[in-house]
């Protein structure tokens, strides 16, 4: 392949991930992609991008990119491809478990997280101390609003100290600042 038409392919696929964001579609992989159905396509480059000035304000802060739904879902694929999406997901499902208002639905809710999150070897279990796993492990007979709070507030520390710093440096966050090309 030649570099021309390799440096086109890298951003087809770039540009394949921004629209991907933007509409909300998360394909699992694009590795399966092939060349010849990325040429087919044609029309994915005239999706508009986010406004600049919305994607440079998600410079100020995580909790700045987190009030933006467009900013959530560039930091989930970002972390996708980290493999460390458990993280976003988690404080989401926080996020929302905190508006719950019956006691049944806490319960069935914080059941739901506990199992996908928290306990040992869920299958996106989030990476906190042991003492907070049990903490929360307890609560769980009687779970409560703020059950969860201790480690949402860990997650979102090492967000904020690991994940986001290189977000800001990502090519799925410097593609989404790059000026639309006109076709």
């Amino acid at each position: 392949m030649s570099a021309d038409l390799q440096d086109e392919q890298t951003l087809l696929f770039r540009d394949i991930a921004i629209i991907c964001i933007h509409y909300q579609l998360f394909p699992s992989s694009l590795s399966h992609v092939r060349w010849s159905d990325i040429r087919r396509i044609g029309m994915y480059r005239k999706a508009p991008k986010p406004p600049i000035d919305e994607v440079v304000s998600w410079r100020q802060s995580l909790k700045k990119l987190q009030e933006s739904k467009t900013g959530q879902l560039a930091f989930r694929e970002f972390l996708r491809t980290e493999y460390s999406e458990e993280n976003i997901l988690f404080w989401l499902a926080c996020e929302e478990y905190k508006t719950i208002t019956t006691s049944n639905e806490i319960a069935i809710a914080a059941k739901r997280i506990y199992t996908e999150f928290v306990q040992v070897d869920a299958p996106r279990q989030i990476n906190i101390d042991c003492g907070t796993r049990q903490e929360i492990t307890n609560s769980m007979s009687q779970p409560t609003l703020s059950c969860f709070d201790k480690a949402q507030r860990l997650i979102y520390k090492l967000m904020k100290k690991d994940c986001y710093p290189r977000f800001l440096k990502s090519e799925i966050y410097q593609g989404l600042l790059e000026p639309s090309e006109a076709h």
